[in-house]
């Protein structure tokens, strides 16, 4: 209902899961289907998502720490204040190596590439 306070989709903190995925934790914060997905991602040292593609475009935030984002094999690293934007259809990667990160994921499902 309009107004009315909710729940985020996936408040707590939980291992993210996917294949090839380690000491990544993950909450979702808004959904709006087909539209927007709103994630946080937090990153022990030393920890990856695979590398994969998506046909929508992804903005990253760095809320906090440091780590590295790489699209289409191109690395960077990025630190807390910085934004990497994956266009739809890259390979893209996120990960650290030393440190610990904390960043803002914000998918725009409805924008697929090309289009």
């Amino acid at each position: 209902m309009a107004g009315t306070p909710e729940r985020w989709p996936r408040a707590e903190w939980s291992a993210v899961e996917r294949p090839g995925t380690r000491g990544v934790d993950g909450r979702v914060l808004l959904h709006l289907e087909g539209r927007l997905l709103i994630a946080q991602l937090r990153f022990a040292p030393r920890s990856t998502i695979d590398e994969h593609d998506a046909p929508h475009e992804i903005d990253v935030l760095c809320l906090e720490g440091s780590g590295f984002a790489s699209v289409d094999g191109e690395r960077h690293r990025i630190a807390a204040g910085e934004q990497v934007r994956w266009p739809g259809g890259s390979m893209h990667r996120l990960w650290t190596e030393e440190g610990e990160m904390v960043a803002l994921m914000v998918e725009h499902l409805g924008w697929a590439a090309g289009g």
